[in-house]
């Protein structure tokens, strides 16, 4: 894979100096320059691949999503055919829209097998407890798997990703009022759908 998981969750140490601003990151990347390509990679992966893990609750499906994301950036920022406003809410589109092919290809069928979930360490808690906190985040995310799309993408970002209104506004390119609504709307629908499967 060409941008290996590891490099995404691991990377922790400082870059040596403070990276120039993303307008300068982007114009040298669309020299081809490697080290530019690498900081706007270093700078977004995390985030992106976090949205994207939220939405599908699967690590190796994240991880080809989150390359796809990149390898497009790197095409559309060659090219200079990308972005007109925000590159970060850009980036969350692109994002957004493989998730969304991902469920139509799939059928938007979403489950957890037990046999192939991870080992919960039980630690000082209950593990049934545990297994039980495990089950109840896949039916959510079943449940916003049953949004609207737009309504799917303001959740996710505002309450899984933690962003404000102002910024997921900004990310996606929509007045506050629109986020509002599409978060009021949202929310309504998933305590139905939730209340429901019970």
């Amino acid at each position: 894979m060409l941008f290996p998981r590891s490099s995404v969750l691991t990377r922790k140490e400082p870059l040596s100096r403070p990276p120039p601003d993303e307008a300068t990151l982007i114009e040298r990347a669309s020299r081809n320059d490697q080290e530019a390509i690498a900081t706007l990679y270093d700078l977004y992966a995390p985030k992106i691949y976090s949205y994207i893990y939220r939405r599908v609750n699967d690590q190796l499906v994240t991880e080809d999503l989150t390359g796809q994301v990149f390898l497009r950036m790197i095409e559309a920022v060659r090219t200079q055919s990308a972005w007109h406003t925000s590159f970060s809410g850009w980036l969350y589109r692109i994002a957004h829209n493989l998730v969304v092919d991902h469920y139509r290809r799939r059928g938007r069928a979403i489950h957890t097998d037990i046999d192939e979930s991870p080992n919960i360490p039980a630690q000082d808690s209950d593990p049934y407890k545990k297994a039980a906190a495990l089950l109840d985040s896949d039916a959510l995310l079943r449940a916003i798997g049953e949004l609207t799309e737009e309504q799917a993408q303001v959740v996710t970002l505002r309450f899984l990703e933690g962003y404000s209104i102002t910024e997921v506004a900004t990310l996606l390119d929509k007045t506050e009022g629109a986020i509002k609504a599409l978060q009021y709307r949202g929310v309504a629908s998933l305590r139905r759908i939730m209340k429901n499967g019970q």
